[in-house]
């Protein structure tokens, strides 16, 4: 499975703002954001007047970039949205919150997503009680994520349950944290989804 394996701190420098994708590294002086807060590059530093198009570029950008996928995977989620009833925009942002990678992240197993993706590649989770490791799995509500039983021993779940008690998570997730697991107990709002992304923008550029 094709995926970005570069340095991903150069991804948020080239957006101009946090994508939070090495999670509590994000949050501390260390941050490339807080050191560097321009561009990479030689020219990174040079003032450019950011054209329409260059805009909805960079908000596209941003969105695949904060979930891990590759171009042709957010297209397709573009298109499926397009497909769907509804606002289109909210819709392409749902979709890739319902990925299993994502849903593990805000559940708190996992501190990033990119740390989520490697967890379910390896078979740490089960969904409905069978085993899934594709991270681009697209959860429903009503099903019940849950660490799988033979990874409740390992050590980077060692700890979890105590620190998601009383923990608050979105909405759209209900935790278990003495069973190691979280159900789906609805589909997420726009307002639910804290990335800063301009949704509206990115139909904009797959629609010229």
């Amino acid at each position: 499975m094709a995926r970005y394996i570069g340095p991903v701190c150069r991804l948020c420098r080239r957006e101009g703002t946090k994508l939070f994708l090495k999670g509590t590294r994000c949050y501390t002086p260390k941050c490339a954001i807080d050191r560097r807060g321009y561009a990479p590059g030689q020219h990174g530093q040079g003032r450019k007047k950011p054209t329409e198009y260059g805009i909805q570029l960079r908000e596209k950008q941003k969105a695949r970039r904060i979930y891990g996928v590759l171009e042709r995977q957010f297209r397709l989620y573009f298109l499926k949205a397009a497909r769907e009833k509804g606002i289109t925009g909210e819709r392409l942002l749902q979709l890739l919150e319902l990925r299993l990678d994502n849903v593990v992240m805000r559940a708190g197993f996992a501190d990033s997503r990119s740390q989520g993706r490697q967890l379910v590649r390896h078979g740490h989770f089960t969904v409905n009680g069978h085993r899934v490791d594709i991270p681009s799995y697209l959860v429903k509500q009503g099903d019940v994520v849950a660490v799988a039983e033979k990874s409740h021993k390992i050590v980077v779940f060692e700890g979890v349950a105590d620190s998601m008690r009383g923990r608050r998570i979105v909405p759209w997730l209900t935790l278990e944290p003495q069973l190691l697991r979280v159900n789906v107990t609805a589909l997420p709002k726009r307002e639910d989804i804290d990335i800063p992304v301009r949704e509206h923008l990115i139909v904009e550029k797959y629609s010229r």
